[in-house]
């Protein structure tokens, strides 16, 4: 797999998976013992230097992954406050997957790359330990065993498989298995989110961020 880094017209210069640490972004965990280098993670530095003050109440995380014909898979990682204003923007640099890697990893390969590869480190660069981390994607459920928080799948009502979880507003919630005994205080958390927030927007508005760089890259 290869992450791309970015030169001085934005992510072009190819370069080997997983990227390595550049500018105090983290390495993700790496594989068969082989170092690399590129920038993994990229912070949102115009938040940043606004000098935007750290929430008092709870933090929501939203976790998903886009994928590009063009370039690979980008991660992204959204915090908000409880009013749904940003608190934290972070996206990695694309992963393009090799045929052969597709081979080797089989049905693996996205809970590996999305969850373990991308998620873990998207959430070990953030400042901030929100409340619940909201995903997506099915295959981005796989971070949880690599961070303590809790971790839950998001989708529409209407295209939601019922069963366990719950509804907030227009979203079916579904807690991963390793915190259902945490359910109840997970969705008192969401019921104040989702007072004001769509629980499926942050989302859309993490891939318009992504978008936008594509475009000025």
């Amino acid at each position: 797999m290869t992450s791309q880094g970015r030169g001085r017209g934005g992510c072009r210069r190819p370069l080997k998976w997983p990227p390595g640490r550049v500018d105090g972004c983290k390495r993700p965990q790496e594989t068969a013992g082989k170092r690399s280098a590129g920038r993994a993670v990229e912070r949102h530095h115009g938040m940043e230097q606004q000098g935007a003050a750290r929430p008092d109440g709870p933090t929501f995380g939203f976790l998903t992954v886009v994928e590009s014909a063009a370039h690979g898979v980008f991660g992204g990682y959204l915090l908000v406050d409880v009013l749904g204003r940003p608190v934290e923007f972070h996206c990695t640099t694309p992963v393009k997957v090799s045929r052969a890697q597709q081979i080797l990893y089989g049905p693996t390969l996205h809970g590996h790359l999305h969850g373990r590869q991308i998620g873990a480190t998207l959430l070990a660069e953030a400042k901030a330990a929100p409340d619940v981390v909201l995903t997506d994607t099915e295959s981005m459920l796989q971070v949880r065993p690599h961070t303590g928080l809790p971790v839950a799948l998001v989708r529409r009502a209407e295209a939601a498989d019922g069963g366990a979880g719950f509804t907030i507003g227009t979203a079916r919630v579904r807690p991963h298995e390793t915190d259902a005994p945490r359910e109840t205080a997970v969705r008192e958390r969401l019921v104040e989110l989702g007072a004001t927030v769509d629980l499926c927007e942050p989302f859309e508005r993490i891939r318009a961020a992504i978008d936008e760089a594509q475009r000025h890259s």
